[in-house]
């Protein structure tokens, strides 16, 4: 495993992450969460991602991850970087969601229980409250820092402007935002349009979720959609997005991956860590085998100034596209 410094912190985290949002839940069965993780960590993944809200049922992510680390992983958790977050709705009622305090506080409280853990080591406010006073939010994440319930703090799905203005407010309280988890792939190149600027300006890490576009960035679409895909469900990834374009665009990323020797997963991932901004991408696993896969990434070669250029030419062509 290789390991990137979190922005200008202490912080090594691994370059590629096990994120619980999807298949972690008891809707699954708890021998495999138990292998996946496991397998993870003895290949050096030491950060494992989560939020409140993981899982089927919400919350129950956190509690399957929580019995493994009461189980094989009780004499490990000072070599493990757990994070949750909190900002979607979790529970009935005006207090169950956004960025309140009262929100914040309860829903860590909730989640620490659920994990079996004094501390989580990076907790983050997981999506701007148009309603709540960004003061309010960032003064929460600080107090939660004081009270020793995180370590470290940080934000998901802000834009620039905001997270510039997180910063700052942080930076009064004399509490650092020590990361920022945007979506980031091929297929969303969203942060690098002012927000890679903003993090590297101020030393704060990135931390890219669904890299792979939730699975279009793999070889199950490149025949189609696929019947029991999350695009064929319409849970996740709406039905409508798949078209000629967009098809004959994975095919092309397809053949450049074929190309470097790599599957097409691999490809995306590596080109998504090309940026030294980017310090660990969060991918999600339903094997260990696929798991596998995918740290595979980190054995592939470094692209070539023609590959990127092959790779940009390739995706100008979904340039726009509500994916």
């Amino acid at each position: 495993m290789r390991y990137r410094r979190l922005g200008t912190s202490g912080l090594l985290l691994p370059e590629i992450s096990l994120g619980l949002w999807q298949n972690f839940g008891d809707d699954g069965p708890v021998d495999r969460h138990r292998a996946i993780i496991t397998h993870a960590f003895d290949r050096g993944v030491t950060h494992f991602d989560l939020a409140n809200n993981y899982g089927v049922p919400a919350g129950s992510a956190e509690s399957n991850f929580g019995a493994v680390l009461r189980g094989d992983l009780r004499h490990h958790r000072d070599e493990l970087i757990i994070s949750s977050k909190a900002g979607y709705r979790m529970w009935p009622g005006p207090y169950g969601e956004w960025g309140s305090r009262k929100y914040l506080t309860a829903s860590l409280d909730q989640s620490l229980k659920r994990l079996g853990v004094d501390y989580v080591d990076i907790f983050y406010s997981h999506r701007p409250d148009p309603d709540t006073p960004l003061e309010e939010t960032v003064g929460a994440l600080a107090d939660i820092v004081a009270r020793g319930k995180a370590l470290y703090v940080g934000v998901s799905n802000y834009d620039a402007r905001r997270t510039e203005e997180a910063i700052k407010l942080l930076r009064d309280l004399r509490v650092p935002l020590a990361v920022h988890q945007p979506r980031y792939s091929m297929l969303d190149r969203g942060p690098e349009e002012g927000l890679l600027d903003v993090l590297g300006a101020n030393g704060v890490g990135c931390v890219g979720f669904s890299p792979l576009a939730q699975g279009l960035l793999t070889s199950r679409y490149l025949d189609g959609t696929p019947s029991g895909s999350r695009m064929a469900r319409g849970e996740t990834l709406k039905p409508g997005v798949m078209n000629d374009t967009l098809l004959e665009t994975l095919r092309g990323l397809d053949a450049v991956a074929r190309e470097r020797g790599q599957t097409l997963a691999q490809t995306a991932l590596s080109w998504a860590l090309r940026d030294r901004r980017v310090t660990s991408l969060i991918v999600g696993a339903s094997s260990v085998e696929q798991f596998d896969d995918s740290l595979a990434a980190l054995r592939g070669p470094s692209f070539t100034a023609e590959e990127l250029a092959r790779v940009d030419g390739l995706l100008s062509r979904v340039a726009g596209m509500n994916l």
